[in-house]
């Protein structure tokens, strides 16, 4: 047996080392400490470079002992390279690009692998604002659309760093607020720079013959510009310019751009122009050429990004190219980075005019309770798995936990950001995770109550499970998979955490467990497998049910869309409608839990509070974002309910929806798409009365969930996109095994009609849809006690989900299947090859 599953041992001891081993450090190390125990080489004197940085931090000369090492090194001019003989930095010759190269690794690897997110940790919050001068001779329209490019523009930037679950909207009529979570400006300057350019792409002149020195006046419409050039030993040479001001191209001649090492290895830039920019790169080169021979002199064609001449290269003929070169003294990082930024030109100018390190947005009670939640979500999945299945409990929840730590290590390997909302999908996914185990465990079940052996059952019983547990998450990864291809933000956060937990719930459930339970049932140690049984197979008329129940249900769905049209906007909450914001001072710290407590009582809706301080001031404001029309409210309802804190008000503004029109029309055509692929995949796989039946059914959980949580009270905030996401594979996942059952039972009782068979294959699963709706129910359940916040929200919906999804997997598909063949099995049976094949055989009575 262990020669057998050696494969099995060591691949899943490998992946759980692996996981593990992605995720440490699991806490952020000090940079000083961990700068100091990496350096292998002359210890003590860059003991006495950290202390001096500590000092500059201290005195606030430097923001931190990572900028103030920095600092250092670059007025001395001193190598840190020979500090760390171990770590090979490539063949940088500038030392202060080499120093910047070294502590960002030294950074980076300080930092936990698994970030929180803005809601958690904080991070850095900024507003641009859009140059009035380029807007003011624009239409309201078009002044519209270029923001909307502006923030779109931004928002592919911030997903090309990697920075999860982003807030980037409109506020007022020309500026954008961007959050970024994980993320400072004391230990990332780069990134929020690399996020706040404008990157105005522009190719000017340079005068042909002027050169700026002593004596040589700035020709008019000319300015100066620095060009840099790296010697081969590592120094700056500079060059100064005379660069037109008003350019002969801009970025929109480019059709893209990517980095690339040229025929010596170093790193290049190839700009791809459009069939317009073609022609006009064409005309420019050919007027300098032109020039060149009236004046006999070399025309040169500057590369200006940011104001910033990157290269000026010489233009002897006209080039009549779709590409050009950017050649420049950067390293392959920035290569990339500035190719990064070239893919996403603006068109309109932003200037910073307002800087924030954003406080976490949840309190620490909130994030406590938070905390509990997971715990008790586990523990009582956990103790009801072993206490209904005993030792083979113990081994489903030995695999969850695996299942749960190879998550955490893909996200940590993906670099994503854990935030509240992503720590409920875990634990929602661990109690649907339980599925696949319960599957099996009822499977033996079944095959011990026809008298075969331990053994025997076990090996039926995970060859019979195996595809319907394959069918289940195939169909749930159709909706995850479409999530992450369309969606974006907390949609796409969702579908790449149910993606990685689809692939790692199959291999712990299918390998793993497996691999512990043939062990403990092979070695002996387990002689029989204890189990409850409370619920037995009921013997119900589903099919004759199902009418009363299909007309009810939909009287209820019918009633949620009457409320969902009824309010109107007002379901909305500020993430897709927008809001106000107010800023106040205060004198005493009030938890941002008991804010909302306040607003609660006083009905007036969600609000989102956070303590921000804006950058430069020091003072750190009490941020409060209302809904629209609300402000003046919240002010009064807040200095009531907290006469002593002191709460002024000393800013108000408005901001738009971080939950855009794209990423709307994103995750509607996400559900669009989802429900399509299922019934596209089901038809293949089973049948298409099967994929009508799995799409009526997923449209009802759909509607009934969204219905019932508007009729609640409640508003859709951002996270309730991918919750209702979840729900459409959560539900499809319970149908199909329930349309499993049906077609396994229609091979092996060819004499049943096929109500009969329906209500055979429905109260077989009956117990395992009840038992694993309960478990994920349980994991919900302390979501909804514990959490509050959006995760209250998010539990409230899937508690909602799970009863719709298991009613209309019993009592909506399988009737759906039922009412499309007419109740006729032959129909069936022309359509899916589910008849038994007949042979003829001898006996010895027969020959008499």
């Amino acid at each position: 047996m262990l020669k057998r599953n050696l494969w099995k041992l060591t691949l899943s001891f490998a992946i759980g080392l692996w996981a593990v081993w992605t995720l440490l450090p699991l806490n952020d190390r000090p940079f000083p400490e961990y700068a100091k125990s990496q350096a292998h080489a002359k210890t003590a004197e860059f003991a006495a470079l950290l202390k001096e940085a500590s000092a500059r931090t201290a005195s606030k000369q430097a923001p931190s002992d990572f900028v103030a090492l920095k600092q250092i090194a670059k007025e001395t001019k001193n190598d840190l390279s020979q500090y760390y003989p171990n770590l090979d930095l490539g063949d940088v010759k500038n030392i202060e690009r080499k120093n910047n190269i070294l502590l960002d690794h030294l950074l980076k690897e300080s930092k936990a692998r698994l970030q929180l997110g803005l809601d958690l940790k904080g991070g850095v919050a900024f507003t641009l604002e859009a140059d009035e001068k380029s807007l003011a001779e624009l239409p309201e329209y078009q002044r519209k659309e270029k923001l909307s490019k502006a923030i779109q523009i931004i928002t592919d930037r911030v997903n090309g760093l990697g920075v999860a679950e982003p807030l980037i909207r409109p506020i007022g009529a020309n500026r954008i607020e961007v959050q970024l979570p994980g993320v400072n400006t004391k230990d990332n300057p780069e990134v929020v720079d690399s996020v706040k350019k404008p990157a105005r792409l522009d190719f000017c002149l340079v005068h042909p013959t002027l050169e700026p020195k002593a004596g040589v006046e700035t020709p008019p419409g000319y300015e100066i510009l620095s060009l840099e050039h790296e010697g081969r030993t590592g120094e700056i040479a500079v060059e100064e310019v005379f660069v037109k001001q008003r350019p002969e191209m801009s970025g929109d001649v480019l059709e893209g751009a990517h980095a690339r090492p040229d025929q010596y290895g170093k790193p290049e830039i190839i700009l791809s122009f459009t069939s317009d920019g073609k022609k006009r790169f064409a005309e420019v080169t050919r007027d300098i050429a032109q020039n060149n021979q009236r004046s006999g002199h070399t025309g040169r064609l500057a590369i200006i990004l940011d104001g910033k001449l990157y290269s000026a290269p010489t233009v002897r003929e006209e080039i009549n190219s779709s590409t050009a070169q950017i050649t420049g003294t950067f390293t392959d990082r920035q290569a990339l980075e500035l190719a990064n930024v070239l893919n996403n030109p603006l068109d309109v100018p932003l200037q910073v005019k307002e800087q924030y390190e954003v406080g976490p947005s949840l309190a620490e009670g909130a994030i406590a309770s938070g905390k509990t939640a997971t715990y008790v979500g586990i523990g009582l999945v956990a103790a009801f798995m072993i206490g209904y299945y005993s030792l083979a409990g113990l081994i489903a929840v030995i695999s969850v936990t695996l299942n749960i730590v190879i998550v955490l290590g893909v996200l940590a390997m993906l670099g994503a950001t854990l935030t509240m909302p992503g720590i409920a999908g875990i634990v929602l996914t661990v109690g649907m995770a339980v599925d696949a185990h319960i599957l099996i465990f009822e499977r033996m079940r079944e095959e011990l109550a026809l008298g075969k052996t331990l053994v025997n059952a076990f090996h039926a019983g995970h060859d019979k499970a195996f595809t319907t547990i394959v069918d289940a998450n195939l169909t749930t990864f159709i909706t995850s998979g479409l999530m992450i291809v369309f969606g974006t933000g907390p949609v796409k956060g969702f579908g790449i955490t149910i993606t990685i937990g689809i692939f790692s719930t199959m291999f712990t459930a299918l390998i793993v467990s497996q691999m512990l339970l043939e062990f403990v049932i092979f070695t002996g140690f387990m002689k029989r497998m204890i189990m409850l049984n409370l619920l037995g197979s009921p013997k119900w008329d589903f099919v004759k049910r199902g009418r009363v129940f299909f007309i009810a249900s939909w009287v209820i769905v019918l009633v949620g869309v009457i409320g969902v049209v009824v309010k109107g906007h007002k379901i909305y909450g500020i993430d897709f409608a927008g809001g106000d914001v107010v800023n106040m001072s205060f004198t005493q710290k009030i938890d941002t839990d008991k804010l909302q407590s306040v607003t609660d009582k006083a009905k007036l809706g969600e609000i989102m509070a956070a303590y921000q301080i804006p950058i430069g001031t020091g003072m750190e404001v009490l941020n409060i974002q209302t809904e629209n029309g609300k402000a003046d409210q919240v002010v009064d309802a807040v200095t009531k309910a907290f006469p002593d804190a002191g709460l002024k008000v000393v800013g108000k503004s408005t901001i738009g929806p971080s939950i855009g029109k794209e990423i709307q029309w994103n995750a509607l055509m996400s559900i669009g798409l989802a429900i399509l692929g299922i019934m596209i995949y089901v038809a293949f796989r089973f049948e298409i009365g099967y994929g009508i039946g799995a799409v009526v059914s997923t449209v009802h959980d759909v509607l009934m969930t969204v219905g019932i949580f508007v009729l609640a009270g409640r508003q859709f905030t951002a996270p309730m996109v991918g919750a209702i996401l979840l729900i459409v594979g959560y539900s499809i996942n319970d149908t199909i095994v329930v349309f499993d059952r049906i077609r396994e039972e229609l091979k092996n009782n060819p004499n049943l009609k096929l109500s009969e068979v329906i209500n055979l294959a429905t109260s077989r699963v009956f117990a395992r849809s009840i038992l694993t709706s309960l478990t994920t129910f349980l994991a919900a359940l302390a979501l909804y006690i514990f959490g509050g916040g959006v995760i209250n929200d998010l539990a409230f919906t899937f508690l909602v989900g799970i009863v719709t999804g298991t009613f209309s997997s019993i009592f909506i598909a399988s009737p759906i299947f039922y009412w499309y063949h007419k109740g006729d099995r032959t129909h069936v049976e022309k359509h899916q090859d589910v008849k038994p094949t007949y042979e003829w055989t001898g006996s010895s009575k027969a020959s008499e």
